[in-house]
C-alpha cells in the first residue's frame, strides 16, 4: 500500500474481549503535510466517508485536506492540546536545560492536556460512528499524540486491552523516525523553539512512549473514574457506548 510507510494504518485485526476490530471502519493517520501526489490518490480510492480532524485551525489552514471527494465530511474538531508542547510553556521549560527528562515531562503534560480538550468532541466522534459514515478517517498532525489517545480511548470501549492498544500506540513512533529521515526537523523544531533541543529532548518530543498514553489514563482515573464515565461525562451514554462497540468489534 503507497501509505504504508506512513503513521497510517487501518486499527482492524486488534483482538478483543468479543472477536477483534473490524477492518474498513477507523483508519488513524498522521496529517496530510507528508503525503505524496501517489498517497492522495490511493486515500481517494480508499473511499473515505468521515474525516475526523483533530489538529487546530492553524494546523489545517497550513495543510488542509484538499484530497476527499465532495461526499466525504471533513469534521474539524479542535483538540488544541497540543499547541501547548510548541508554545511558551515549552520553549521555557526546553530553556532550563538538555535533558531528556525536560521534554518527557513536557509531553506528559501534553497527555494530560488532550484528556480535557478531546471530551467536548466525543460525541461528535460518536455521533459519525453511529450514523455509519464509514470508513473514517481519524488524524491530527503526528498522528501518535492526540490521535494516540482518542483511539486507545474507542478501543478501550470496544473492550481491547490495554496491553493490545498499547501495542498499536507504540506503532505510531514511525512518525519520529521518518522524521529524523527528513531534512525537515532541525529547522522545525528551531522554528518552533526559537533554538534547537537537545538530541535526547528531541526523541522525547517526536516519539510514542509507553508512559504517556499512561499518564492519559491515568488522568481519566484521577478525574473520572474510568474510560466509560469519561464517556458518559462527555455525553455518550452507556447504551451509545455499547453501540460504538458494535460498530468497532465484528
Amino acid at each position: 500500500m503507497p501509505v504504508s510507510n506512513l503513521n497510517f494504518r487501518d486499527i482492524g485485526g486488534l483482538s478483543a474481549e468479543s472477536g477483534s476490530t473490524r477492518h474498513g471502519v477507523i483508519f488513524r493517520s498522521e496529517g496530510p503535510r507528508n503525503f505524496s501526489a501517489e498517497q492522495f490518490s490511493a486515500l481517494q480510492d480508499m473511499g473515505f466517508r468521515s474525516i475526523l480532524d483533530l489538529r487546530s485551525a492553524r494546523e489545517r489552514d497550513e495543510t488542509p485536506h484538499s484530497w476527499h471527494a465532495d461526499d466525504c465530511q471533513w469534521h474539524k474538531l479542535d483538540v488544541n492540546a497540543d499547541l501547548r508542547v510548541f508554545g511558551h510553556y515549552g520553549r521555557d521549560a526546553l530553556n532550563k536545560g538538555p535533558e531528556p527528562e525536560i521534554a518527557i515531562a513536557i509531553m506528559s503534560e501534553t497527555y494530560r492536556e488532550i484528556i480535557g480538550s478531546l471530551k467536548p468532541h466525543l460525541s461528535s466522534i460518536a455521533q459519525v460512528l453511529l450514523s455509519g459514515s464509514v470508513p473514517v478517517l481519524l488524524n491530527c498532525t503526528a498522528g501518535k499524540d492526540r490521535t494516540g489517545v482518542a483511539i486507545a480511548l474507542l478501543l478501550e470501549i470496544a473492550g481491547v486491552s490495554r496491553e493490545v492498544i498499547m501495542q498499536d500506540y507504540l506503532r505510531s513512533s514511525i512518525f519520529g523516525e521518518n522524521l529524523k529521515k527528513s531534512r525537515d526537523l532541525e529547522e522545525g523544531l528551531t522554528a518552533s523553539f526559537g533554538f534547537l533541543p537537545s538530541p535526547g529532548q528531541v526523541d522525547a518530543l517526536i516519539g510514542a512512549r509507553a508512559d504517556y498514553l499512561d499518564t492519559a489514563w491515568d488522568e481519566i482515573a484521577r478525574e473520572w473514574s474510568d474510560v466509560p464515565s469519561y464517556f458518559e461525562a462527555a455525553g455518550v451514554d452507556h447504551a451509545s457506548q455499547r453501540q460504538i462497540r458494535s460498530v468497532l468489534i465484528g
